[in-house]
């Protein structure tokens, strides 16, 4: 099993998701994570324990974990988890921010958002719901569809924790025939090979402690895994890619003819000085001041937030030396970026689909990238992935509610874009039916044609 781990991992802040199909026990293991690390209150303890559910069955369990994360009075009273719940805790290595997802299908947009803001997924596998009977053994379409939409949403870490394993006294053959079945999906969506886990949820085993009743499983608890996870960028230089948002001005008088151009730094950072380019213009300016937060004040903003540069993840107002056409949804890129994204009013994106509506080829869709909005036009649906046998189906003109499928695009107007797999940020959009005002997908970019 590959473990795409780093020793020597500081303290910093961890974004996962807990994913997988209905009823795999992810709010308990969510529950088991805050309760092993001392991350609850009394009285919420207290409040738990006068709130059994049916979800707990076995009297070793003591009170329903999975309460601490159904924090809507519907899913408290249904036992399932609607919405995505966040929760917080941390150990002496590091922070961390985990996020429930519904298991059901029709919540998969829900899974969709969570997933998005997250480095890691934690994919659940519940042991006695997979067919043992066939080689390889057969697992749940929500977790092949869970495992495809994190691998699409461009999650570098994933883990398998096969749940629910002392149902199995801990079994290894068991454990071996599951473990065959993963390796067989993510071979087939893409993913790269998997690290993976047997857990039960429910007792605490290898959770946060390892267990005594798995002595042939060698690798890391769950946490001992998060714990050391790699979680730093790809690369050390990440391409600069700032969206501008808005255009920031003073009464505009001689005296004080204040400019800003305000947004987040999406990727890479920004130097006082520095040479950059302005698309779509493809025009060159130099940065003269860059201010954090959006203020556009000057003189509150020298005495306050004035710095000589801006990372990833800041909000800013950049100053430029020249007085060049700037708007919002323009982007600055460095100057000497040698693969700068492409201008162009064709694409072809992998979309999750989460409306009721299927996409129609007739239908008027507004398509939202970064800080822009242009009308989009739906060409042709190359192929949908069935989720069933991983194989994907071509000569399909619709596309249901939590289907994903490869959609060619055609733009009202130019966007600068780039490929998913080269920009997160700049690489993926949400679609919208102007009609309804929903939005009905994610998009990631995987092909462009240049303007």
């Amino acid at each position: 099993m590959t473990q795409n781990i780093n020793p020597t991992a500081q303290q910093n802040v961890v974004r996962f998701i807990t994913a997988g199909s209905v009823d795999d026990g992810k709010s308990t293991l969510i529950g088991r994570l805050l309760y092993d690390t001392k991350s609850i209150l009394v009285d919420q303890l207290e409040s738990l324990s006068k709130t059994k559910h049916a979800r707990v069955t076995s009297s070793d369990a003591g009170v329903d974990l999975a309460l601490l994360t159904d924090g809507l009075e519907a899913e408290r009273e249904q036992g399932i988890t609607i919405d995505v719940a966040y929760r917080y805790f941390s150990t002496p290595k590091r922070k961390f921010i985990v996020a429930d997802a519904p298991g059901h299908v029709q919540y998969t947009r829900n899974l969709v958002t969570g997933a998005s803001q997250s480095d890691v997924a934690v994919i659940l596998v519940d042991a006695t719901r997979v067919d043992l009977n066939t080689k390889p053994a057969t697992l749940l379409a929500q977790t092949k569809r869970h495992a495809a939409i994190v691998h699409l949403l461009g999650l570098r870490h994933v883990v398998f924790a096969v749940n629910k394993m002392d149902l199995f006294q801990f079994d290894e053959t068991v454990f071996n025939s599951i473990k065959e079945a993963i390796e067989d999906l993510t071979e087939k969506i893409g993913l790269p090979q998997p690290t993976l886990i047997p857990v039960s949820a429910l007792l605490g085993a290898n959770v946060v402690t390892a267990s005594k009743d798995t002595p042939w499983y060698k690798g890391p608890t769950l946490l001992e895994w998060l714990e050391v996870l790699d979680t730093s960028p790809q690369s050390e230089k990440t391409a600069l890619r700032f969206p501008v948002q808005y255009v920031a001005r003073q009464d505009g008088s001689a005296s004080d003819d204040f400019r800003g151009y305000l947004g987040q730094i999406e990727s890479g950072s920004i130097l006082k000085g520095q040479k950059i380019k302005v698309l779509p213009g493809n025009l060159e300016a130099t940065v003269s001041e860059i201010y954090l937060g959006n203020r556009s004040d000057r003189n509150q903003a020298h005495s306050n937030n004035a710095v000589e540069s801006a990372q990833t993840g800041e909000a800013v107002a950049i100053c430029l030396s020249e007085d060049i056409d700037v708007s919002r949804g323009c982007l600055f890129v460095s100057a000497d970026d040698v693969t700068p994204p492409t201008l162009s009013k064709q694409l072809s994106a992998d979309l999750c689909w989460l409306d009721s509506e299927p996409l129609s080829l007739s239908r008027k869709y507004a398509l939202r990238h970064t800080t822009n909005t242009v009308g989009a036009k739906v060409k042709g649906i190359q192929r949908v992935l069935d989720v069933e046998t991983l194989s994907h189906a071509s000569d399909i003109h619709a596309l249901n509610t939590n289907e994903i499928g490869r959609v060619d695009f055609i733009l009202q107007k130019p966007i600068v874009a780039d490929l998913f797999e080269q920009s997160q940020h700049t690489g993926a959009f949400i679609l919208i039916d102007e009609t309804s005002n929903h939005t009905v997908a994610a998009g990631m970019i995987r092909e462009v044609t240049a303007q």
